[in-house]
């Protein structure tokens, strides 16, 4: 069995506490799959289409930091792959985990993006429609960024 890549453990990665609602938001790219994955695979390319997560990232000492609304957090992907699977982690400054699956996905000469949101312990109703909301409009950015230029 293949596990997720967690740069918080080597051993087999938890669900970080979440629960079992989750919410599965795509975005149609009119590009072909390696193109679309190759730049949303890059996280200096974050801030030119993921604003939802924040508005900058840098890479220091070998990790990539990205300055959001809750503060300053450790982003990675998992490694490079030909599947398309572009889950990544968010490490908070307390040390949690956060885990969010995201694939890329060929489809007829063009590509879904599939990012599920996942409903974190303690979170409203209306904080996980913003959540979501805030998903959408990151997809609707990176197909913008892709199909214009």
């Amino acid at each position: 069995m293949s596990v997720p890549f967690n740069p918080a453990s080597s051993l087999m990665p938890d669900d970080g506490g979440m629960t079992s609602q989750s919410w599965h938001i795509s975005e149609y790219i009119d590009r072909p799959v390696a193109q679309v994955y190759r730049y949303a695979s890059d996280p200096a390319n974050l801030s030119r289409w993921a604003a939802g997560l924040g508005t900058s990232a840098q890479q220091v000492n070998g990790q990539w930091l990205v300055d959001t609304p809750g503060g300053r957090v450790r982003f990675a992907f998992a490694p490079r792959n030909e599947l398309g699977v572009l889950d990544h982690y968010l490490t908070l400054d307390s040390g949690e985990v956060i885990y969010v699956p995201m694939r890329v996905i060929a489809d007829a000469g063009g590509t879904e993006v599939v990012f599920t949101v996942r409903r974190l312990p303690g979170m409203t109703d209306e904080e996980f429609q913003l959540d979501g909301a805030a998903v959408a409009a990151d997809l609707a950015r990176l197909k913008r960024a892709l199909e214009e230029g």
